[in-house]
């Protein structure tokens, strides 16, 4: 059998890599490792090494630095890694459209939201739409970051700004109401703050780094910064978990903390914010059955959602 570099080349003339070469790349950059790339491709180690040789070769140019410490991409590596993940999740759309009968509301739609949204929210809201329609699966990209559904990274985003992308179907639905919260037992142990001032002599539960989302906030909130907080977290589901673990106060959501007998909202007249919520889908999966399907489901599910709070005064 031919070896892959004998198969890039064929009677002495360059031919185009083939995909396998471009996975294989596209995995080494996003595990940083050839071990944990041929974890994720299921192949062997030394194949995805000669995957990266033939790879080269093929277009003349080193894509990583090799050293005890792994794999550092090259200058041309960077250059090449964004088409290279754009074939992958281009290929990933591909097969989940594939699987899913022509006409049928079945195979696999992949859904892009928030840690919050993944953890709190989309469980049961899927549960109802599999129960419906048992042919359809699902995959979550749970991440605060915006996946480019333009790329085809996700079929459908629940997002909490508006879309500024042509090609893309947007629906606005109910907005999410956000506020203060912590357990009974720390309030309790600790007594209810009456004014925001009060939070000053609390435990405070917030961010770790600083986005422009979160510097608005604060604009609107100066009490909530980065110096007062006890406990500093980026991630919600884990700032989450330390207000019902009693650790102190925290954002949270309204519809969330209102499943938790034991979380209480702390200072409602003085901080309640709305979150604005879109489902977004890009308008070539309109014709798509499983799609619209899901894509309705969440406008209906996120639509009877707590109604939002007052804004903040």
């Amino acid at each position: 059998m031919p070896k892959i570099v004998d198969l890039v080349y064929e009677n002495g003339m360059n031919v185009p890599p083939n995909w396998d070469l471009y996975r294989t790349f596209e995995a080494v950059l996003r595990t940083g490792s050839l071990s944990g790339a041929a974890r994720l491709l299921g192949l062997t180690q030394p194949s995805v090494s000669r995957h990266i040789d033939a790879l080269e070769q093929a277009i003349g140019h080193d894509l990583f630095v090799r050293s005890q410490r792994g794999l550092t991409p090259t200058s041309a590596a960077l250059e090449l890694r964004p088409y290279a993940e754009l074939l992958a999740s281009t290929a990933a759309a591909l097969l989940r459209t594939a699987a899913g009968g022509a006409g049928t509301i079945a195979g696999t739609v992949r859904i892009s939201a928030s840690e919050v949204v993944s953890a709190e929210h989309l469980p049961s809201m899927l549960l109802r739409l599999r129960q419906q329609h048992p042919a359809l699966s699902f995959e979550i990209s749970s991440s605060n970051s915006v996946d480019d559904l333009l790329q085809r990274q996700a079929d459908i985003a629940v997002r909490m700004v508006q879309p500024v992308q042509q090609s893309l179907i947007a629906q606005r639905v109910a907005p999410i109401a956000i506020g203060l919260h912590a357990r009974a037992e720390y309030l309790e142990r600790r007594g209810t703050p009456a004014t925001l001032q009060d939070l000053a002599t609390h435990d405070l539960i917030g961010f770790d780094t600083e986005t422009p989302a979160i510097r608005a906030f604060v604009e609107r909130l100066p009490a909530f910064n980065r110096a007062s907080f006890a406990l500093r977290i980026d991630s919600d589901v884990a700032q989450l978990a330390a207000i019902r673990a009693g650790f102190g106060i925290g954002i949270c959501q309204v519809p969330v903390a209102a499943r938790d007998s034991r979380l209480v909202r702390v200072l409602p007249d003085a901080v309640a914010i709305n979150l604005d919520v879109w489902i977004v889908m890009h308008e070539d999966l309109r014709s798509s059955p499983r799609c619209r399907a899901v894509f309705d489901a969440l406008v209906g599910a996120f639509s009877t959602l707590e109604a939002p709070a007052p804004l903040l005064r």
